[in-house]
Protein backbone atom coordinates (compact mmCIF):
# COMPACT_ATOMS: atom_id res chain seq x y z
CA UNK A 1 0.00 0.00 0.00
CA UNK A 2 2.65 2.40 0.22
CA UNK A 3 2.80 5.64 -1.18
CA UNK A 4 -1.29 5.14 -2.51
CA UNK A 5 -3.15 8.34 -2.69
CA UNK A 6 -6.42 7.87 -2.86
CA UNK A 7 -8.90 10.70 -2.69
CA UNK A 8 -10.87 8.96 0.14
CA UNK A 9 -9.97 6.68 2.54
CA UNK A 10 -12.65 5.14 4.66
CA UNK A 11 -11.76 3.61 8.02
CA UNK A 12 -13.82 0.60 9.01
CA UNK A 13 -15.05 -2.09 7.47
CA UNK A 14 -18.32 -2.54 9.38
CA UNK A 15 -22.00 -2.01 7.93
CA UNK A 16 -21.39 1.92 8.43
CA UNK A 17 -17.95 2.17 6.67
CA UNK A 18 -19.76 -0.23 4.28
CA UNK A 19 -22.09 1.66 3.36
CA UNK A 20 -20.73 4.74 3.24
CA UNK A 21 -17.85 2.92 0.85
CA UNK A 22 -20.95 2.26 -1.31
CA UNK A 23 -22.23 5.52 -1.48
CA UNK A 24 -18.72 7.39 -2.15
CA UNK A 25 -18.65 4.87 -5.49
CA UNK A 26 -21.51 6.63 -6.85
CA UNK A 27 -18.65 9.42 -7.70
CA UNK A 28 -15.95 9.62 -9.87
CA UNK A 29 -13.70 9.04 -7.02
CA UNK A 30 -10.61 6.38 -5.83
CA UNK A 31 -12.33 5.36 -2.77
CA UNK A 32 -9.82 3.15 -0.83
CA UNK A 33 -11.83 1.06 2.47
CA UNK A 34 -9.20 -0.84 5.12
CA UNK A 35 -10.11 -3.21 7.62
CA UNK A 36 -7.44 -4.29 10.14
CA UNK A 37 -9.65 -7.17 10.22
CA UNK A 38 -9.50 -10.58 8.11
CA UNK A 39 -13.01 -9.68 6.99
CA UNK A 40 -15.47 -7.33 6.84
CA UNK A 41 -18.09 -7.21 9.32
CA UNK A 42 -15.94 -8.62 12.13
CA UNK A 43 -17.04 -6.98 14.91
CA UNK A 44 -20.54 -5.74 15.98
CA UNK A 45 -21.81 -5.91 12.30
CA UNK A 46 -21.77 -9.47 12.60
CA UNK A 47 -22.52 -9.56 16.81
CA UNK A 48 -26.18 -8.33 16.81
CA UNK A 49 -29.57 -9.36 16.48
CA UNK A 50 -30.21 -8.41 12.74
CA UNK A 51 -33.27 -6.44 13.42
CA UNK A 52 -34.22 -3.33 11.55
CA UNK A 53 -35.93 -1.63 13.98
CA UNK A 54 -39.14 0.30 12.93
CA UNK A 55 -38.19 3.67 15.04
CA UNK A 56 -40.68 3.59 17.91
CA UNK A 57 -38.70 3.56 20.55
CA UNK A 58 -36.36 5.97 20.66
CA UNK A 59 -36.03 9.85 21.36
CA UNK A 60 -37.63 12.44 19.02
CA UNK A 61 -34.82 14.89 17.68
CA UNK A 62 -32.39 12.21 18.11
CA UNK A 63 -30.35 11.55 14.78
CA UNK A 64 -30.78 7.50 15.79
CA UNK A 65 -34.52 8.22 15.46
CA UNK A 66 -34.56 10.51 12.14
CA UNK A 67 -32.00 7.99 10.54
CA UNK A 68 -33.92 4.94 12.21
CA UNK A 69 -36.69 5.63 10.34
CA UNK A 70 -35.35 6.56 7.29
CA UNK A 71 -33.40 3.12 6.76
CA UNK A 72 -36.19 1.43 8.33
CA UNK A 73 -38.36 2.79 4.79
CA UNK A 74 -34.83 1.63 2.79
CA UNK A 75 -34.31 -1.94 3.31
CA UNK A 76 -37.04 -3.60 1.16
CA UNK A 77 -35.45 -1.90 -2.09
CA UNK A 78 -31.95 -2.11 -0.98
CA UNK A 79 -32.33 -5.94 -0.07
CA UNK A 80 -33.80 -6.48 -3.44
CA UNK A 81 -31.02 -4.29 -5.62
CA UNK A 82 -28.09 -6.55 -3.19
CA UNK A 83 -29.97 -9.48 -3.26
CA UNK A 84 -29.99 -9.92 0.27
CA UNK A 85 -32.37 -11.93 2.34
CA UNK A 86 -35.35 -9.55 4.04
CA UNK A 87 -38.04 -10.40 6.04
CA UNK A 88 -41.04 -7.76 7.79
CA UNK A 89 -41.97 -9.94 10.56
CA UNK A 90 -42.96 -6.77 12.65
CA UNK A 91 -42.38 -6.16 16.31
CA UNK A 92 -44.20 -6.80 19.81
CA UNK A 93 -43.99 -5.35 22.86
CA UNK A 94 -46.47 -6.51 25.07
CA UNK A 95 -48.09 -4.93 28.25
CA UNK A 96 -50.12 -6.59 31.15
CA UNK A 97 -51.11 -3.08 33.06
CA UNK A 98 -54.53 -2.45 31.36
CA UNK A 99 -53.72 1.14 33.33
CA UNK A 100 -51.05 1.50 30.36
CA UNK A 101 -52.88 1.30 27.06
CA UNK A 102 -54.46 4.96 26.80
CA UNK A 103 -50.76 6.36 27.33
CA UNK A 104 -49.52 3.68 24.99
CA UNK A 105 -52.27 3.90 21.99
CA UNK A 106 -51.02 7.97 22.82
CA UNK A 107 -47.58 7.56 21.93
CA UNK A 108 -48.60 4.85 19.10
CA UNK A 109 -50.52 8.07 17.00
CA UNK A 110 -48.02 10.24 18.03
CA UNK A 111 -45.29 7.77 16.55
CA UNK A 112 -47.21 7.66 13.19
CA UNK A 113 -48.62 10.81 12.52
CA UNK A 114 -45.53 13.27 14.19
CA UNK A 115 -42.40 10.73 14.06
CA UNK A 116 -43.42 9.06 10.42
CA UNK A 117 -43.34 5.47 11.35
CA UNK A 118 -44.62 2.99 9.09
CA UNK A 119 -47.90 0.86 10.94
CA UNK A 120 -47.46 1.33 15.13
CA UNK A 121 -50.33 0.94 16.37
CA UNK A 122 -51.77 -1.21 19.41
CA UNK A 123 -53.19 -4.32 19.04
CA UNK A 124 -55.55 -6.05 21.61
CA UNK A 125 -55.02 -9.91 23.45
CA UNK A 126 -56.85 -11.83 21.21
CA UNK A 127 -54.79 -10.29 18.04
CA UNK A 128 -51.63 -10.36 19.54
CA UNK A 129 -51.95 -14.22 20.60
CA UNK A 130 -52.75 -15.03 17.48
CA UNK A 131 -49.70 -13.17 16.22
CA UNK A 132 -47.59 -14.97 18.51
CA UNK A 133 -49.04 -17.82 20.66
CA UNK A 134 -45.81 -18.74 22.01
CA UNK A 135 -45.83 -16.01 24.66
CA UNK A 136 -46.66 -16.10 28.33
CA UNK A 137 -50.07 -15.55 29.36
CA UNK A 138 -51.70 -12.47 31.27
CA UNK A 139 -50.62 -10.24 28.32
CA UNK A 140 -53.09 -7.82 28.05
CA UNK A 141 -52.23 -5.66 24.66
CA UNK A 142 -48.86 -4.86 22.50
CA UNK A 143 -47.62 -2.06 20.98
CA UNK A 144 -47.25 -3.78 17.31
CA UNK A 145 -45.40 -2.18 14.35
CA UNK A 146 -46.02 -4.73 10.85
CA UNK A 147 -42.39 -2.48 9.59
CA UNK A 148 -39.93 -4.17 12.33
CA UNK A 149 -37.85 -6.52 10.03
CA UNK A 150 -34.76 -9.13 9.93
CA UNK A 151 -31.72 -8.69 7.97
CA UNK A 152 -28.45 -11.13 7.97
CA UNK A 153 -26.24 -8.03 9.35
CA UNK A 154 -23.24 -9.51 8.00
CA UNK A 155 -24.40 -10.39 5.05
CA UNK A 156 -25.71 -6.66 3.79
CA UNK A 157 -22.38 -5.82 5.12
CA UNK A 158 -20.56 -7.59 2.67
CA UNK A 159 -23.12 -6.92 -0.18
CA UNK A 160 -22.76 -3.41 0.25
CA UNK A 161 -18.69 -3.54 0.07
CA UNK A 162 -18.60 -6.03 -3.04
CA UNK A 163 -21.07 -3.51 -4.71
CA UNK A 164 -18.38 -0.66 -4.25
CA UNK A 165 -15.95 -3.16 -5.36
CA UNK A 166 -17.83 -3.98 -8.45
CA UNK A 167 -18.39 0.27 -9.11
CA UNK A 168 -14.72 0.51 -8.54
CA UNK A 169 -14.00 0.96 -4.81
CA UNK A 170 -11.05 -0.77 -3.23
CA UNK A 171 -11.26 -2.92 -0.21
CA UNK A 172 -7.54 -3.85 1.44
CA UNK A 173 -7.92 -6.34 4.56
CA UNK A 174 -6.21 -6.78 7.17
CA UNK A 175 -5.00 -3.07 7.17
CA UNK A 176 -4.70 -1.86 10.27
CA UNK A 177 -4.61 2.66 11.27
CA UNK A 178 -1.29 3.18 13.13
CA UNK A 179 -1.22 6.71 13.00
CA UNK A 180 -1.70 10.14 10.98
CA UNK A 181 0.54 13.03 10.55
CA UNK A 182 -1.05 16.16 10.69
CA UNK A 183 0.04 19.74 9.66
CA UNK A 184 -1.79 23.13 9.75
CA UNK A 185 -5.26 21.19 10.41
CA UNK A 186 -5.03 18.56 7.36
CA UNK A 187 -4.37 15.22 7.87
CA UNK A 188 -1.14 14.89 5.46
CA UNK A 189 -0.26 11.11 5.80
CA UNK A 190 -2.45 8.31 7.03
CA UNK A 191 0.45 5.18 8.76
CA UNK A 192 -0.34 1.64 8.04
CA UNK A 193 0.84 -2.03 8.45
CA UNK A 194 1.20 -2.26 5.10
CA UNK A 195 2.39 1.12 4.01
CA UNK A 196 1.81 5.15 4.29
CA UNK A 197 -1.32 6.51 2.45
CA UNK A 198 -1.67 9.99 1.14
CA UNK A 199 -5.71 10.43 0.94
CA UNK A 200 -7.58 13.78 0.38
CA UNK A 201 -10.27 12.72 3.15
CA UNK A 202 -10.36 10.69 5.86
CA UNK A 203 -13.54 8.79 7.23
CA UNK A 204 -13.38 7.88 10.79
CA UNK A 205 -15.92 4.23 10.66
CA UNK A 206 -13.81 2.74 12.94
CA UNK A 207 -16.79 1.87 14.95
CA UNK A 208 -15.48 1.36 18.95
CA UNK A 209 -12.38 2.57 17.96
CA UNK A 210 -13.71 5.70 16.36
CA UNK A 211 -12.04 7.38 19.51
CA UNK A 212 -8.60 6.25 18.79
CA UNK A 213 -8.84 7.01 15.12
CA UNK A 214 -9.81 10.65 16.42
CA UNK A 215 -7.00 10.96 18.56
CA UNK A 216 -4.90 10.69 15.59
CA UNK A 217 -5.98 12.87 13.59
CA UNK A 218 -6.39 15.73 16.25
CA UNK A 219 -9.69 15.92 16.52
CA UNK A 220 -10.47 13.73 19.50
CA UNK A 221 -14.12 15.28 20.82
CA UNK A 222 -16.23 12.61 22.02
CA UNK A 223 -15.63 9.46 23.76
CA UNK A 224 -16.66 5.88 23.25
CA UNK A 225 -17.66 3.61 26.22
CA UNK A 226 -18.29 0.38 25.14
CA UNK A 227 -21.18 -1.72 26.17
CA UNK A 228 -20.93 -5.41 26.05
CA UNK A 229 -23.98 -7.83 24.67
CA UNK A 230 -24.59 -11.82 24.73
CA UNK A 231 -26.93 -13.17 22.05
CA UNK A 232 -27.90 -17.08 21.55
CA UNK A 233 -28.69 -18.50 18.82
CA UNK A 234 -31.48 -21.47 18.87
CA UNK A 235 -32.08 -24.47 17.03
CA UNK A 236 -34.54 -24.28 13.86
CA UNK A 237 -35.86 -27.08 15.48
CA UNK A 238 -37.81 -25.25 18.38
CA UNK A 239 -40.86 -26.69 19.01
CA UNK A 240 -42.44 -23.21 19.31
CA UNK A 241 -40.96 -20.42 17.74
CA UNK A 242 -42.12 -16.27 18.51
CA UNK A 243 -42.53 -15.64 14.35
CA UNK A 244 -41.49 -11.73 14.89
CA UNK A 245 -39.51 -9.72 17.28
CA UNK A 246 -41.06 -9.98 20.96
CA UNK A 247 -39.90 -7.90 24.05
CA UNK A 248 -41.52 -6.42 27.42
CA UNK A 249 -40.16 -3.23 28.04
CA UNK A 250 -41.10 -2.90 31.13
CA UNK A 251 -39.28 -6.21 32.89
CA UNK A 252 -36.11 -4.57 34.85
CA UNK A 253 -34.74 -7.85 35.01
CA UNK A 254 -31.00 -7.40 34.15
CA UNK A 255 -31.86 -3.84 32.16
CA UNK A 256 -29.21 -1.18 31.92
CA UNK A 257 -29.82 1.98 30.83
CA UNK A 258 -29.90 3.67 27.35
CA UNK A 259 -30.55 -0.49 26.03
CA UNK A 260 -33.58 -1.13 24.45
CA UNK A 261 -32.99 -4.67 26.85
CA UNK A 262 -32.99 -7.58 24.75
CA UNK A 263 -35.66 -9.70 22.95
CA UNK A 264 -36.69 -12.96 21.53
CA UNK A 265 -36.33 -12.85 17.82
CA UNK A 266 -36.46 -14.70 14.81
CA UNK A 267 -33.81 -14.04 12.32
CA UNK A 268 -33.35 -13.81 8.47
CA UNK A 269 -32.68 -17.59 8.39
CA UNK A 270 -35.10 -19.03 10.94
CA UNK A 271 -33.35 -19.71 14.01
CA UNK A 272 -34.77 -17.92 17.45
CA UNK A 273 -31.83 -15.54 18.73
CA UNK A 274 -32.30 -14.60 22.31
CA UNK A 275 -30.89 -11.68 23.94
CA UNK A 276 -28.68 -9.25 23.98
CA UNK A 277 -28.25 -8.06 27.60
CA UNK A 278 -25.96 -5.03 28.35
CA UNK A 279 -22.84 -4.58 30.63
CA UNK A 280 -20.62 -1.48 30.67
CA UNK A 281 -16.81 -2.56 29.58
CA UNK A 282 -13.65 -0.94 29.44
CA UNK A 283 -12.68 -3.40 26.77
CA UNK A 284 -13.36 -2.05 23.37
CA UNK A 285 -12.70 -6.01 21.60
CA UNK A 286 -13.08 -8.45 24.31
CA UNK A 287 -15.69 -10.98 22.63
CA UNK A 288 -15.87 -13.41 25.34
CA UNK A 289 -18.77 -14.98 26.30
CA UNK A 290 -19.41 -16.47 29.87
CA UNK A 291 -22.28 -18.44 31.07
CA UNK A 292 -23.42 -15.83 33.61
CA UNK A 293 -24.83 -13.38 31.05
CA UNK A 294 -26.40 -16.12 29.32
CA UNK A 295 -28.54 -17.63 32.31
CA UNK A 296 -29.59 -14.07 33.01
CA UNK A 297 -30.63 -13.41 29.79
CA UNK A 298 -32.75 -16.34 29.47
CA UNK A 299 -33.78 -15.82 32.99
CA UNK A 300 -35.21 -12.38 32.00
CA UNK A 301 -36.43 -13.40 28.37
CA UNK A 302 -38.28 -16.50 29.59
CA UNK A 303 -40.57 -14.18 31.59
CA UNK A 304 -42.32 -12.97 27.93
CA UNK A 305 -41.79 -16.29 25.98
CA UNK A 306 -41.40 -19.05 28.81
CA UNK A 307 -40.57 -22.17 26.18
CA UNK A 308 -37.07 -21.50 25.56
CA UNK A 309 -34.53 -23.17 26.73
CA UNK A 310 -31.10 -23.02 27.17
CA UNK A 311 -30.96 -26.65 25.51
CA UNK A 312 -31.93 -25.31 22.57
CA UNK A 313 -29.00 -23.47 22.28
CA UNK A 314 -26.68 -24.42 18.94
CA UNK A 315 -24.45 -21.19 19.56
CA UNK A 316 -23.49 -17.98 20.64
CA UNK A 317 -22.06 -14.70 20.46
CA UNK A 318 -21.16 -11.49 22.01
CA UNK A 319 -20.59 -8.10 20.55
CA UNK A 320 -19.12 -4.45 22.14
CA UNK A 321 -21.31 -1.58 21.16
CA UNK A 322 -20.03 1.96 20.75
CA UNK A 323 -21.82 4.27 22.19
CA UNK A 324 -20.97 8.20 23.12
CA UNK A 325 -21.91 9.36 26.23
CA UNK A 326 -24.55 11.88 24.62
CA UNK A 327 -25.96 7.90 23.36
CA UNK A 328 -26.36 9.43 19.60
CA UNK A 329 -24.84 9.12 17.02
CA UNK A 330 -22.16 11.73 15.86
CA UNK A 331 -22.15 12.48 12.09
CA UNK A 332 -20.32 15.30 11.23
CA UNK A 333 -17.10 16.93 9.92
CA UNK A 334 -13.71 17.34 12.10
CA UNK A 335 -13.99 20.33 14.08
CA UNK A 336 -10.47 21.28 14.55
CA UNK A 337 -8.64 19.15 11.20
CA UNK A 338 -10.37 20.12 7.98
CA UNK A 339 -10.33 16.83 6.06
CA UNK A 340 -11.69 14.21 8.01
CA UNK A 341 -15.50 12.78 8.48
CA UNK A 342 -16.36 11.05 11.44
CA UNK A 343 -19.36 8.63 11.48
CA UNK A 344 -19.15 7.33 14.80
CA UNK A 345 -21.09 6.63 18.22
CA UNK A 346 -23.17 4.06 15.95
CA UNK A 347 -24.58 1.42 18.36
CA UNK A 348 -28.03 0.05 17.61
CA UNK A 349 -30.19 1.36 15.83
CA UNK A 350 -26.83 1.79 13.43
CA UNK A 351 -27.77 -1.56 10.88
CA UNK A 352 -30.90 -0.23 10.31
CA UNK A 353 -29.81 3.38 9.70
CA UNK A 354 -26.84 2.77 8.04
CA UNK A 355 -27.79 3.04 4.47
CA UNK A 356 -30.16 6.35 4.95
CA UNK A 357 -26.91 8.54 7.14
CA UNK A 358 -24.28 6.85 4.54
CA UNK A 359 -25.81 9.23 1.74
CA UNK A 360 -25.29 12.39 3.71
CA UNK A 361 -21.83 11.64 5.03
CA UNK A 362 -20.54 11.14 1.31
CA UNK A 363 -21.89 14.41 0.41
CA UNK A 364 -19.75 15.80 3.25
CA UNK A 365 -16.94 14.15 1.83
CA UNK A 366 -17.89 15.49 -1.41
CA UNK A 367 -17.69 18.74 -0.03
CA UNK A 368 -14.59 18.68 1.56
CA UNK A 369 -12.96 17.55 -2.04
CA UNK A 370 -14.95 21.10 -3.30
CA UNK A 371 -17.00 18.72 -5.39
CA UNK A 372 -17.27 15.86 -7.77
CA UNK A 373 -18.79 14.50 -10.26
CA UNK A 374 -21.26 11.58 -10.20
CA UNK A 375 -20.90 8.42 -12.18
CA UNK A 376 -23.95 7.99 -15.11
CA UNK A 377 -23.47 4.09 -15.12
CA UNK A 378 -23.00 3.45 -11.33
CA UNK A 379 -24.45 0.07 -10.91
CA UNK A 380 -26.46 -0.50 -7.48
CA UNK A 381 -27.25 -3.86 -7.81
CA UNK A 382 -25.30 -7.12 -6.85
CA UNK A 383 -26.08 -10.64 -7.77
CA UNK A 384 -25.61 -12.52 -3.66
CA UNK A 385 -24.46 -16.68 -3.72
CA UNK A 386 -27.33 -19.60 -4.89
CA UNK A 387 -29.36 -20.30 -1.54
CA UNK A 388 -29.94 -23.88 -3.08
CA UNK A 389 -32.31 -24.70 -0.27
CA UNK A 390 -34.70 -21.96 -1.28
CA UNK A 391 -35.30 -23.22 -4.96
CA UNK A 392 -37.99 -25.36 -5.93
CA UNK A 393 -37.44 -28.79 -7.12
CA UNK A 394 -37.34 -27.78 -10.74
CA UNK A 395 -35.02 -25.01 -10.56
CA UNK A 396 -32.48 -27.01 -8.30
CA UNK A 397 -32.52 -29.39 -11.02
CA UNK A 398 -31.96 -27.20 -13.73
CA UNK A 399 -28.95 -25.63 -11.58
CA UNK A 400 -27.76 -28.69 -10.74
CA UNK A 401 -27.81 -29.96 -14.41
CA UNK A 402 -25.94 -26.71 -15.33
CA UNK A 403 -23.16 -27.15 -12.64
CA UNK A 404 -22.83 -30.71 -11.14
CA UNK A 405 -21.26 -28.95 -8.29
CA UNK A 406 -24.61 -27.84 -7.28
CA UNK A 407 -25.25 -31.30 -6.29
CA UNK A 408 -22.57 -31.80 -4.05
CA UNK A 409 -24.18 -31.11 -0.33
CA UNK A 410 -21.03 -30.15 1.79
CA UNK A 411 -22.98 -28.20 5.10
CA UNK A 412 -25.93 -31.10 5.94
CA UNK A 413 -27.72 -28.63 8.58
CA UNK A 414 -27.93 -25.63 6.30
CA UNK A 415 -27.92 -27.29 2.88
CA UNK A 416 -24.67 -25.82 1.66
CA UNK A 417 -23.82 -26.86 -1.59
CA UNK A 418 -20.68 -27.35 -3.17
CA UNK A 419 -21.11 -25.14 -5.69
CA UNK A 420 -22.50 -22.18 -3.49
CA UNK A 421 -18.84 -22.19 -1.65
CA UNK A 422 -16.86 -21.93 -4.45
CA UNK A 423 -18.97 -19.11 -5.75
CA UNK A 424 -18.25 -17.17 -2.54
CA UNK A 425 -14.61 -18.03 -2.79
CA UNK A 426 -14.92 -16.35 -6.39
CA UNK A 427 -16.61 -13.20 -5.12
CA UNK A 428 -15.30 -9.67 -5.66
CA UNK A 429 -13.98 -9.61 -1.83
CA UNK A 430 -12.34 -13.05 -1.13
CA UNK A 431 -11.39 -14.08 1.90
CA UNK A 432 -10.69 -17.92 1.92
CA UNK A 433 -11.19 -18.83 5.66
CA UNK A 434 -13.78 -20.81 7.35
CA UNK A 435 -15.15 -17.72 8.63
CA UNK A 436 -15.50 -16.19 5.29
CA UNK A 437 -16.82 -18.30 3.62
CA UNK A 438 -19.21 -18.87 6.34
CA UNK A 439 -20.21 -15.43 6.96
CA UNK A 440 -20.85 -15.43 2.88
CA UNK A 441 -22.69 -18.75 2.60
CA UNK A 442 -23.81 -20.27 6.18
CA UNK A 443 -21.70 -23.86 6.23
CA UNK A 444 -21.35 -24.31 9.72
CA UNK A 445 -23.92 -22.31 10.97
CA UNK A 446 -26.33 -24.84 11.81
CA UNK A 447 -27.04 -27.58 14.54
CA UNK A 448 -23.37 -29.06 13.85
CA UNK A 449 -21.59 -25.60 14.13
CA UNK A 450 -19.10 -27.20 11.37
CA UNK A 451 -18.64 -30.57 12.92
CA UNK A 452 -19.15 -31.86 9.70
CA UNK A 453 -18.44 -29.60 7.20
CA UNK A 454 -15.62 -28.02 8.44
CA UNK A 455 -12.84 -30.03 6.97
CA UNK A 456 -14.62 -30.72 3.59
CA UNK A 457 -15.01 -26.31 3.69
CA UNK A 458 -10.93 -26.63 4.04
CA UNK A 459 -10.34 -29.17 1.88
CA UNK A 460 -11.95 -26.31 -1.15
CA UNK A 461 -9.98 -23.86 -0.58
CA UNK A 462 -6.33 -24.42 -1.01
CA UNK A 463 -6.44 -23.03 -4.51
CA UNK A 464 -8.01 -20.12 -3.75
CA UNK A 465 -5.37 -19.07 -0.95
CA UNK A 466 -4.51 -16.27 -3.56
CA UNK A 467 -7.73 -15.06 -4.49
CA UNK A 468 -8.33 -15.12 -8.43
CA UNK A 469 -10.19 -11.52 -7.55
CA UNK A 470 -7.15 -10.32 -6.03
CA UNK A 471 -5.01 -8.87 -8.33
CA UNK A 472 -8.36 -7.54 -10.88
CA UNK A 473 -9.46 -5.45 -7.51
CA UNK A 474 -6.46 -4.42 -6.48
CA UNK A 475 -7.13 -6.20 -3.25
CA UNK A 476 -4.62 -5.89 -0.14
CA UNK A 477 -4.10 -8.50 2.12
CA UNK A 478 -3.42 -11.75 2.93
CA UNK A 479 -5.64 -14.42 4.75
CA UNK A 480 -5.33 -15.08 8.21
Amino acid sequence: MEGQKPDVLVIGGGITGSAIFRELTRYKLDVLLIEKGSDLAAAASSRNTGEIHPGVDLKKGSLKQHYEILGNRMYEELCKQLDVPFKRVGQTSVFKDKGLRIPTEILAWKRRNFDGTQGTRVIGKKELYMREPALAPGFEFALYDWSAGVVCPYGITIALAENAVKNGGRVSLNTACLGMDVQGGVITAVHTNRGILYPKVVVNAAGVMAEEVAKMAGDRFFSIHPRKGTNSVLDKKVSDPIQGVAADPLQKTNRQAHTKGGCVATTAYGNMLVGPNAIETWEKENFSTDAQSIAKTFAKQRLTVPGISERDIITWFTGVRAPTFEEDFILEKGRRTRNIVHAAGIQSPGLTAAPAFAPDVAEMVVEKLSGAEKKTDFDPTRKGYGRLAKLDIAKRDALIRQNPDYGVIVCRCEEISKGEILDALRAPICVPTLDGVKRRVRPGTGRCQGGFCGPLVQKLSPSFWVCPSAKSQKMAGTPS
